[in-house]
């Protein structure tokens, strides 16, 4: 919204904005506010060590393990990125932008521009560049029969640009400087808990064909037990006479369908799903789904597993994914889910799915999956401490990713 204008008598005034700040907004050329730069145009001869380069997929973070020798350093950039410039692409992805926040020399590739302001809040014209209205004045003066798409370095400047008076710069500026650094901590947070998770899956269940693992909780030392799913579990999908129509897929309803595309990090999002009439979910028993289902994709992206919770009304499946319902006592929901979402299953099943471009995962594969598990009381630990680590997983990818 800070973004986002409203023509009031022809003045350029944002929808949200901080207090005491009323003045109209002004617009000017791109050009006018910043000075221009490209990279070199030729591939150069990359070091191990030296003047970093930069290039499109270096934008998010500025940094690179790409090198040049400080003679061609010297040879071909005049002008550099110096702190509080920004950076920008120019080409393929148009118009992602960053500042650059150190004196480090940096050399950068062509597909990049350089934006050194005059009097403008880098921070406020970073974010002001990312917004729809200069998204769209790069996107028309962009060539986009070129492949990959690209703007010229002189087209940049004829791109119409708003912006407050310098004390409303920065404190936008600041805002979403401040917001950035945000989500960058949530990021960072959520790349550590995968890499503890998957530490955890390496270190909390037996491999190698022992029968214990690295580490376990408290007062555990029993040997661990492997079985076969199919003496666990009973496996149940959609039948080839009872596949529907898509005409039957309803917008609204009483009685979900879950397909393989509502799957979403080991959930359903029922707000994906379709609907069906009551006499669908009435055909089969043994695919209809309450809280506490385990589900397996079983075609197209194989071996998905989500855990049903939520569930506000009856659900059934469509064809391609299992219904495994426990049948073992001994064996605890929670700990089976996150034993099948591991590793452990996609290793088996991408040695084992049949078909050629579109592969499928036969029920008769999916019975004779080994499945290791300790004592009952073991598995509940292990499965609760595995839901609170996923939980973390998705509170921090959520914050991270908005």
């Amino acid at each position: 919204m800070l973004y986002s204008m409203k023509n009031n008598n022809n003045c350029k005034k944002p929808q949200i904005r901080f207090k005491n700040f009323t003045s109209a907004w002004e617009q000017r050329k791109l050009g006018d506010v910043v000075d221009i730069y490209d990279g070199v145009h030729q591939t150069p001869d990359y070091k191990d060590s030296g003047i970093m380069f930069l290039s499109v997929e270096n934008i998010s973070t500025l940094k690179s393990e790409k090198y040049i020798s400080e003679d061609d350093f010297k040879k071909y950039y005049k002008i550099y990125p110096q702190k509080n410039d920004i950076l920008m692409t120019r080409i393929g992805d148009i118009g992602t932008p960053n500042v650059v926040e150190d004196n480090i020399p940096k050399a950068f590739y062509v597909s990049l521009a350089l934006l050194k302001h005059k009097k403008t809040d880098p921070y406020f014209l970073s974010n002001a560049i990312q917004s729809g209205f200069v998204k769209k004045g790069l996107l028309e003066r962009s060539l986009i029969t070129a492949i990959p798409m690209k703007i010229n370095k002189d087209e940049i400047g004829k791109v119409d640009v708003l912006y407050p008076k310098n004390e409303e710069q920065t404190k936008i500026g600041a805002f979403f400087s401040k917001l950035d650094n945000l989500i960058t901590l949530h990021q960072r947070k959520y790349e550590k808990l995968k890499n503890v998770k998957k530490s955890m899956l390496e270190k909390m269940f037996p491999k190698n064909n022992s029968k214990f693992p690295e580490i376990r909780f408290k007062g555990f030392t029993d040997a661990w037990e492997q079985r076969k799913l199919s003496s666990i579990a009973t496996m149940h999908a959609r039948i080839g006479w009872q596949n529907l129509r898509t005409s039957e897929f309803l917008d609204r309803g009483n009685y979900y369908l879950i397909t393989g595309t509502d799957f979403i990090d080991g959930e359903i999002d029922l707000k994906t799903c379709h609907f069906v009439e009551k006499e669908r979910y009435d055909q089969d028993k043994n695919i209809q789904i309450k809280n506490g289902s385990i589900l397996i994709t079983k075609d197209g992206t194989l071996g998905k597993v989500a855990y049903v919770e939520d569930l506000d009304k009856p659900a059934t499946l469509n064809a391609g994914v299992f219904n495994v319902v426990i049948i073992d006592k001994n064996m605890e929901n929670k700990y089976l889910f996150h034993y099948l979402k591991a590793p452990f299953l996609m290793d088996y099943v991408g040695k084992r799915a049949t078909g050629g471009t579109i592969k499928h995962l036969n029920q008769n594969i999916l019975v004779d999956f080994p499945v290791i598990h300790p004592s009952y009381d073991e598995q509940t630990k292990i499965g609760a401490f595995f839901s609170k680590l996923d939980n973390l997983i998705t509170l921090h990818q959520r914050k991270g990713f908005v």
